[in-house]
């Protein structure tokens, strides 16, 4: 698997002041489908003995999402990990083509049960790439 999709409809709740949906919004559906990916496609022992948490996030605001509009969110990883770290890159696309947020956000492995950062393994990764 290289890619992985999730759709979201924006809901009254995820809608600011600009009558469009927030950025913290945004966020929270960019780890929503990194963590599903990782759990869909991930070897069910390295989800058990890894997580991963968001050291870095650069994310471009394209077009505004007002509420009940629809986006399908697509995400890849990119080539070869550096040592603990993997970057994420994932896109936002409305029903017309048109993309509304475009991300890349980088990825530190953690070992579960000491807590520290790991170098990734080239079978954590190889489902994840290209």
């Amino acid at each position: 698997m290289t890619a992985y999709t999730a759709t979201f409809t924006a809901q009254p709740e995820d809608i600011d002041e600009n009558g469009h949906v927030n950025n913290a919004v945004w966020v929270r559906w960019i780890e929503r489908v990194a963590t599903a990916h990782w759990h869909e496609a991930g070897d069910p022992a390295h989800v058990e003995a890894y997580l991963w948490v968001i050291t870095r996030h650069e994310i471009d605001y394209l077009k505004a999402l007002l509420q009940g509009q629809t986006v399908q969110a697509r995400t890849w990883a990119e080539t070869q990990p550096k040592r603990t770290r993997t970057i994420r890159h994932m896109e936002f696309i409305g029903s017309d083509g048109t993309v509304h947020v475009r991300s890349r956000t980088e990825w530190v492995m953690i070992d579960r049960a000491s807590g520290r950062p790991l170098r990734i393994p080239d079978a954590v990764i190889a489902p994840f790439l290209p």
